[in-house]
């Protein structure tokens, strides 16, 4: 197999948040695209926080692309010279005022929509986490807290409870799958 090779390029729009370009590619067996949509987006981070009630910390906010409102893990971008982890820790203190008192777990890292998105989502855990400050939104975020069980997140969305996004039932299936892996819920001690 081979890559396409990129013959032109030009980009319609420019901002912090994203880079779209048109691009015409040729494919190894010489067909043709001459208007392949590429968005760049910086990577995200993103974070399962479970609460010493074994909760899972959401934030409810509207989506404007699919004109409805949400139930997600935190996540954002991180800001320029953090890493990751400090961008997700910051991105939850901001989100909901929660913090943990032990490091995120890397759960893993993805890349978001391939075909089409340049990014990656590295997807974290957070737990034992306190609510020890107020949120700090920005001017566009309005964002309530909930708080979920989180052995009936799962359940919830599937009955259309809760309504959700995939970046957010990855994050939980990859916590689900580490948290068993470990005994979590069986003996309630954390060991990292």
């Amino acid at each position: 197999m081979k890559k396409w090779q990129v013959h032109e390029k030009e980009t319609y729009i420019d901002t912090p948040f994203v880079k779209v370009s048109r691009e015409s590619c040729v494919l190894p067996n010489g067909a043709t695209i001459n208007d392949y949509i590429v968005n760049q987006y910086p990577d995200w981070v993103n974070a399962v926080v479970i609460n010493k009630d074994y909760e899972m910390v959401l934030v409810h906010q509207y989506r404007h692309g699919a004109r409805e409102f949400f139930s997600e893990i935190p996540a954002g971008k991180r800001e320029q010279g953090e890493t990751d982890i400090e961008g997700v820790i910051r991105e939850v203190r901001e989100e909901t005022g929660y913090t943990s008192p032990y490091p995120p777990v890397l759960l893993g890292e993805y890349f978001v929509n391939p075909a089409v998105q340049t990014n990656r989502v590295k997807t974290y855990l957070m737990l034992e986490a306190e609510q020890t400050m107020q949120q700090k939104l920005d001017k566009t975020e309005d964002i309530h807290i909930e708080h979920v069980p989180f052995h009936e997140f799962f359940r919830k969305c599937q009955r259309g409870q809760l309504q959700t996004q995939l970046l957010s039932m990855n994050g939980y299936l990859l916590a689900r799958s580490y948290l068993d892996d470990i005994g979590y819920f069986e003996n309630g001690e954390i060991e990292i």
